[in-house]
């Protein structure tokens, strides 16, 4: 039919193959063997009723039609093709039905779906539950009961203190530090009271962190192994974080959704940052925690968007800088800056691979800031401060920069139809008096500053890129 060869190829669906180039990336031809649009993705399906799935380099999957154009430009986790113009969308929370605008039919999500037949379509709920559901989500038939019931899932999320706690114990004991080992060495090596080391690690088990042998050894599963300092993504330091300091501030709670202000800085007199100025080891903990979050979340921003366009960027409030290591491995010529506070700024090193590239610079977010540059990014700030401050920040960058340069906002948007970040936003509130926020309310906060909000670029994590040019 033509003379190009390919790696691998599909059939022809609708006058459209999928083909795949030896580097890995895959395009649809037509039928003299030319491609049917320009650009590459790393996965492409057939074509059905006039569109077809294709999977983004970040993992994330949308529709396109016969020329390559997005249909709706939503991107999902997983996705399948329509079926009587329904099709099956997977997001972070689970699977769903959309219709061709990529809108949800309905709110709640399912650990599986069936396409709709007829109205009807078989999905199993997240609790195990099997049933029939119409095509606004509602319940027709109930074909397997939940695995647990709606009262004993309570009861788990009512008592969940004790994991964090159990946790957080096993951690600042150095439990994962001695595996593999028995429970009577455990208690050893950690001190603990006899016969006590046996029930510290049936807890653990029943969390999944642990797994005992047939000669009665514990092992650290692989879930479990993220717990061990030695781990290159180690959450242990986040252990004694959420089981400290964050635990003392939830107890607050109540307080906090009465008064609007922070359960922490109303405990220990001072707004959580400042206290932490004064207990550089508890400073460490925290950022040691951040960083791993940093190195797991941020992996993918360098391909959410295009960075290249820049010569250099500010990394405003940006920690040790795992975020900007990130983009400057992705982007061989970009330069970076790095501003945070002085007691911040003191501890952090660029890496070896990294240096003339990247230099660390001591700022107050609050004041103005001792650089400028045509491109900002405020990663995982705004969410840390009340609407007021945060918009005193956001000012602080348009001071920074000059019409039309462009911000980057990392954020968290919250999702008031699934609730999706509600408990991360009452933690900000406990903790600092902070906010995660929804689109609008970030788009009223940067016009107040005066940037215009152009798009809300999802990435593969739990932050999305906010993109905004200044006025």
């Amino acid at each position: 039919m033509y003379g190009q060869r390919y790696a691998w190829c599909g059939n022809f669906q609708e006058g459209r193959c999928t083909v795949r180039l030896p580097g890995g990336d895959y395009f649809h031809i037509t039928s003299d063997g030319s491609a049917a649009y320009s650009g590459c993705y790393r996965y492409a399906g057939d074509f059905k009723d006039g569109y077809a799935v294709v999977q983004r380099h970040d993992g994330k999957h949308s529709h396109i039609d016969a020329y390559g154009n997005l249909l709706h430009g939503r991107w999902f986790r997983d996705l399948d093709v329509f079926h009587k113009g329904y099709a099956r969308a997977c997001d972070s929370d689970g699977w769903h039905h959309v219709d061709m605008i990529g809108e949800p039919l309905y709110a709640e999500r399912f650990k599986h779906v069936e396409p709709f037949y007829n109205g009807e379509a078989r999905v199993e709920g997240l609790d195990g539950s099997l049933s029939v559901v119409d095509e606004s989500g509602q319940t027709l038939l109930e074909l397997r009961t939940p695995s647990q019931s709606h009262l004993e899932r309570l009861s788990a999320d009512m008592v969940g203190l004790w994991r964090t706690q159990t946790i957080r114990a096993a951690v600042a004991l150095g439990v994962f530090e001695f595996l593999p080992a028995c429970a009577k060495e455990i208690e050893r090596q950690t001190r603990l009271h006899s016969s006590i080391g046996i029930r510290l690690m049936r807890g653990l088990m029943e969390l999944g962190l642990v797994l005992r042998d047939a000669e009665g050894i514990y092992h650290a599963t692989e879930r479990g192994s993220f717990l061990m300092q030695r781990h290159p993504l180690s959450l242990a330091h986040a252990a004694r974080h959420w089981g400290r300091e964050s635990h003392e501030a939830w107890s607050a709670l109540i307080r906090s959704l009465r008064t609007g202000e922070s359960g922490f800085e109303n405990m220990h007199g001072k707004n959580f940052f400042d206290w932490m100025q004064d207990r550089p080891a508890d400073l460490q903990t925290y950022h040691s925690a951040m960083s791993t979050y940093a190195r797991h979340d941020y992996g993918g921003l360098a391909d959410a968007v295009d960075y290249t366009i820049h010569d250099s960027v500010l990394d405003a409030g940006g920690g040790a800088g795992e975020l900007v290591f990130a983009l400057l491995r992705s982007c061989p010529r970009l330069q970076a800056t790095v501003m945070d506070r002085a007691e911040v700024v003191e501890a952090a090193r660029p890496p070896t691979d990294l240096e003339g590239r990247c230099r660390f610079v001591a700022g107050d977010l609050f004041q103005q800031w001792p650089v400028k540059s045509d491109a900002i990014i405020l990663a995982r700030v705004l969410h840390d401060w009340p609407d007021s401050r945060a918009l005193r920040i956001l000012r602080r960058a348009r001071e920074t920069t000059s019409k039309g340069s462009m911000l980057y906002v990392i954020e968290m948007v919250l999702d008031d139809s699934t609730g999706g970040g509600g408990l991360m936003d009452l933690n900000m509130l406990v903790m600092t008096q902070g906010a995660e926020r929804t689109e609008e309310q970030f788009r009223d906060l940067l016009a107040q500053a005066g940037f215009g909000m152009l798009d809300v670029i999802k990435t593969g994590s739990v932050s999305s890129v906010i993109r905004a040019r200044a006025l």
